[in-house]
């Protein structure tokens, strides 16, 4: 087994963001002092069962943990523990010390079940705390009762909806419609009826066609950061996005994860749109060039444009 250190904050490459299990699961906690009872509060609040150990190590402490951590103890016993983790290969931190971690924490924002970490790769901690508080004001507490609403319904949602795309359909609706809105007025309740309600109703209508609606969004300079609310919500849903090979690599990376990315030339362009509009689920075309939209309405299918930067309103075509 392995026993490099550092954490990928010495890498060039972006850390993979894991969120652990540690309900029920042994953590050893080398240390004593303020930072450790931080520690320690944060992996109590996580479920762990706690070995407390301050000054001094022994390779045993590490039978059974899941996870080992150290803060405010001796150099020595610090990288004893370090080096005998990682032969074990089982993760391990010492707080502001990233040369003897296999793993960094991030700043979070914690609504639970609902997690928001935030990670500068070790670059800028106080950047990240900074974003924290950001994130906090535009997080309220009620969205970690709207997840934990969709946690509870979920087993009777995949159930009733047994088709990935209708089941994603429908949470997009439900999550940021009217269900949300109840959650965010305090109306716990209501919102369950709601979510249930609207569970039904697509339950009832599952067998019938959705309308086509392909996405025009305009991406004007390509600045990811100047995209509006809607457009980044469009790419955050999009089943299939299709542009042009020019098209800002910072746009793309905004878009949703699995969402499929195709690269189509302008002589093409409008051919493969029609194709795709008639074959995927939620089509996003970014940039679009003139007549893609008319040609969308004469195929039948409804062509919306989005504006990508600045203010304006939407467009139905």
């Amino acid at each position: 087994m392995s026993t490099t250190m550092g954490t990928p904050a010495a890498s060039s490459c972006p850390a993979l963001p894991v969120f652990l299990d540690l309900q029920g699961r042994l953590v050893l906690l080398l240390g004593e002092g303020e930072a450790a009872e931080r520690r320690a509060a944060t992996l109590a609040a996580c479920g762990a069962r706690l070995r407390r150990e301050t000054a001094s190590f022994a390779p045993a402490m590490l039978d059974g943990c899941a996870l080992a951590v150290g803060a405010e103890a001796p150099d020595e016993a610090l990288r004893a523990m370090a080096a005998e983790a990682g032969r074990r290969g089982i993760p391990f931190n010492v707080v502001d010390r990233p040369g003897l971690s296999s793993f960094a924490t991030p700043a979070v924002v914690s609504r639970p079940p609902l997690q928001i970490a935030i990670f500068s790769g070790g670059a800028a901690p106080v950047l990240s705390r900074l974003l924290r508080a950001r994130i906090e004001t535009l997080v309220p507490p009620a969205f970690g009762r709207l997840a934990a609403l969709a946690g509870r319904l979920q087993d009777e949602t995949r159930r009733r909806l047994p088709d990935v795309l209708r089941r994603r359909r429908f949470l997009e609706a439900a999550l940021g419609g009217r269900v949300a809105d109840l959650m965010l007025a305090s109306k716990e309740a209501e919102a369950e009826t709601a979510f249930r309600d609207a569970l039904a109703a697509a339950e009832a209508g599952a067998a019938q066609p959705e309308p086509r609606i392909v996405y025009l969004v305009e991406t004007g300079p390509g600045a990811a950061d100047l995209l509006t609310l809607r457009a980044l919500r469009l790419l955050g849903e999009a089943d299939v996005i299709l542009h042009g090979p020019d098209e800002s690599p910072a746009v793309l990376e905004v878009a949703r994860r699995d969402a499929s990315r195709l690269v189509a030339a302008p002589g093409e362009a409008r051919g493969r749109l029609l194709e795709l509009a008639t074959t995927v689920g939620k089509l996003v075309r970014l940039s679009p060039l003139p007549g893609e939209a008319e040609a969308l309405a004469e195929a039948g299918h409804r062509a919306i444009l989005v504006p990508g930067v600045g203010r304006g309103r939407d467009k139905a075509g």
